[in-house]
């Protein structure tokens, strides 16, 4: 699928969330990017004979049983990173009802404010930073290349691309990236989850890569808003029905369910061994972005 001609107010989106982003990225360096990133990508170099204050876990014993000395496997930091993103464009994303500053922010913008901020990261930092869209189908895919004017073709692709499928397949976007990212990666998968049936996707593309799940919800999807009588709609399968907001029952029907999607998540998150960031509509992504890298620095520090 390829991006639509560009119109002026996905421009003006486009200069918004740079303007907002560029800001973000000092705060998002100083809060751990290059210390939690760098160095997760390692490449073989070769094989030698250990020494004297290498590590027995690096001893190759294939090598050690073969010639009868002990060998350690030698690797070197690869120079550069790739960050993948995983972005969901299912027609849920659309929905918005969160104002943060002067306008209302739906999941789709707020998904691609985080990826401008983590991609303008990984420019500054010389990385590389590519895309995969994707709904009940793979969307686009944008491979992974370095510098400024890529990060705002991500910016514009993020923002401007008019999916074809409404729904979503989170494993078919995992298996996509299985095949196209060979070499390790940073990859952050960011959607409302509103899907089922990736947990062996995600362990296995989770083996090979870094991956992060991003959340992006909407606050009333989670606690719907007592409004009283509303026409709640599925963007995603086009049903929907009228529902009285404002009553009891309905809320806490609602709380429950709430609940127990919290729980699957959680528990198919933890399984796979995925951090979990979190972000919503009406807050900046910035703060979530650094708090993430400081418990992932915390806890490299207590292994």
């Amino acid at each position: 699928m390829t991006a639509p001609a560009i119109d002026r107010e996905i421009l003006a989106q486009v200069r918004r969330i740079q303007v907002r982003t560029n800001r973000m990225v000092t705060d998002v360096m100083s809060g751990g990017y290059v210390s939690v990133f760098r160095g997760s990508g390692i490449e073989f170099d070769e094989v030698r004979e250990f020494t004297e204050g290498d590590e027995l876990r690096s001893v190759d014993w294939n090598v050690t049983a073969r010639t009868g000395r002990p060998h350690v496997k030698k690797y070197m930091e690869e120079r550069e990173l790739t960050v993948l993103f995983l972005l969901d464009l299912s027609a849920s994303t659309a929905f918005g009802t969160a104002h943060r500053g002067d306008r209302v922010r739906s999941v789709r913008e707020t998904a691609a404010e985080f990826c401008a901020c983590l991609a303008l990261a990984a420019a500054r930092n010389n990385d590389k930073a590519g895309m995969i869209a994707f709904s009940d189908r793979i969307e686009h895919y944008v491979p992974a290349k370095k510098g400024t004017r890529h990060v705002l073709r991500l910016i514009r692709e993020a923002l401007a691309l008019q999916p074809q499928g409404r729904g979503t397949d989170i494993a078919g976007a995992l298996d996509y990236a299985a095949r196209v990212q060979r070499k390790r990666a940073v990859v952050f998968l960011i959607s409302d989850f509103l899907g089922a049936g990736y947990e062996r996707s995600l362990r296995l593309l989770g083996r090979r890569h870094d991956l992060v799940a991003v959340r992006v919800m909407d606050p009333a999807t989670l606690a719907p808003p007592r409004n009283g009588l509303l026409y709640l709609r599925d963007l995603e399968n086009l049903g929907g029905q009228w529902v009285d907001t404002s009553y009891g029952p309905f809320q806490r029907a609602h709380a429950e369910r709430v609940a127990r999607w919290e729980e699957r998540l959680n528990s198919t998150l933890q399984k796979a061994g995925v951090d979990r960031l979190e972000l919503s509509p009406d807050r900046s992504v910035a703060d979530p972005i650094v708090r993430f890298f400081r418990m992932r620095e915390l806890r490299g520090a207590h292994r």
